[in-house]
């Protein structure tokens, strides 16, 4: 039997390294997080009203909710990322928008609901932390939260080797709002006859990109050559963030009591408008009410698309889809359009089935 106090290595166990090891020597840089924290506190502060109470860098962020706005206050969560986006973002090493657009995509399903975003909070993951990268995508998400309304009161910077290629990186956020109970949205309460309005989109906005890099691909066309003449280059069209529709809608639905709200996200003009309707209705959508923007046209025609596979792919230039009371139509586009909205009247609800929830005419 091996005596107790043997400086023999056991049996299976490597011999200690004579140079100790550091998280450094993993990859992770404790320093470079610490830097970046610094700079995004800076940056965070900007989004904060009296509501958010204390700074960042606590274990939970602290939010005191507005209480005395609200009878019976619901909160609305919602969470999502930007996708493949960020490869086209990598493409051309534009790191300063994407954030804009993981606010929106958060923010615009809280508005769905009738919301108003209150906070929100990112997760940025990479294999190596860039710091100048990283407060690149911060600075947008800050932007983001500034177009939207809300706080921007703390987020997770995870540093992860050997998870991302070099230069790369993933985004995922999170959002919660509030809503009064009693103006919660009820599909129910659409009916027959009710106006079918379109906001306009700033382009594809989050949805679509595999596609999308799918045909770039096929195409071989140059990012950098405009899309239109004198026009913004293909790739800086691709790359604009999506719309941001919360403080519009906070002043149509202040004013009118609004039907139902479709983010028109991953499924397009077809599968999201059913989200928000109740059986036995459909929404006839009039094709020729709006343009789809040159870019929508360039992805049809580059990467042969039929028109039902464009619907239900892409927003096709509508980013956000509000049914109203006809009586109120006129008003809510007056509404919508003073807060900086272009605005299209779709069609209206019609009776229908189960079986065909969005009907596109001529």
């Amino acid at each position: 039997m091996q005596p107790v106090n043997s400086t023999e290595p056991r049996s299976g166990l490597s011999k200690p390294q004579k140079t100790p090891l550091r998280y450094i020597d993993g990859g992770v840089d404790i320093d470079a997080g610490n830097a970046l924290a610094k700079r995004i506190a800076k940056v965070a502060a900007r989004t904060h009203g009296a509501a958010v109470l204390g700074g960042l860098g606590g274990f939970g962020a602290l939010y005191e909710l507005p209480l005395e706005r609200f009878r019976k206050p619901v909160l609305v969560s919602a969470t999502d990322g930007v996708g493949t986006k960020l490869k086209l973002a990598s493409m051309m090493a534009r790191d300063d928008t994407v954030g804009i657009d993981l606010v929106a995509m958060c923010v615009n399903d809280i508005v769905a609901c009738a919301a108003e975003p209150l906070y929100f909070l990112d997760y940025f993951a990479s294999g190596k932390l860039r710091i100048e990268q990283a407060e690149a995508v911060i600075q947008g998400i800050a932007r983001g939260c500034e177009l939207a309304g809300c706080a921007l009161v703390g987020g997770e910077t995870a540093e992860m080797p050997g998870m991302y290629a070099p230069g790369e990186y993933d985004l995922a956020g999170f959002a919660v709002g509030v809503v009064d109970k009693d103006d919660l949205l009820d599909p129910a309460s659409v009916q027959v006859g009710d106006t079918i309005l379109g906001l306009a989109s700033s382009g594809a906005h989050a949805n679509g990109f595999s596609l999308i890099r799918k045909i770039l691909q096929r195409s071989g066309e140059d990012l950098s050559r405009p899309l239109v003449s004198g026009d913004s280059s293909l790739g800086e069209t691709l790359l604009a963030p999506t719309r941001i529709y919360a403080k519009s809608m906070q002043r149509l639905l202040a004013e009118v009591k609004v039907s139902a709200i479709s983010h028109i996200t991953g499924g397009g003009l077809i599968d999201n408008p059913p989200r928000v309707l109740p059986p036995g209705v459909v929404a006839e959508i009039h094709r020729s009410s709006w343009s789809m923007p040159p870019v929508f046209r360039w992805l049809q025609e580059s990467g042969n698309l039929d028109e039902a596979e464009m619907l239900r792919t892409f927003n096709c230039g509508i980013g956000l889809v509000v049914v109203v009371p006809e009586r109120d139509a006129d008003q809510s586009i007056s509404i919508l359009e003073a807060a900086g909205e272009t605005v299209h009247s779709l069609g209206r609800i019609a009776p229908g089935s189960e079986s065909a929830r969005v009907v596109v005419l001529d």
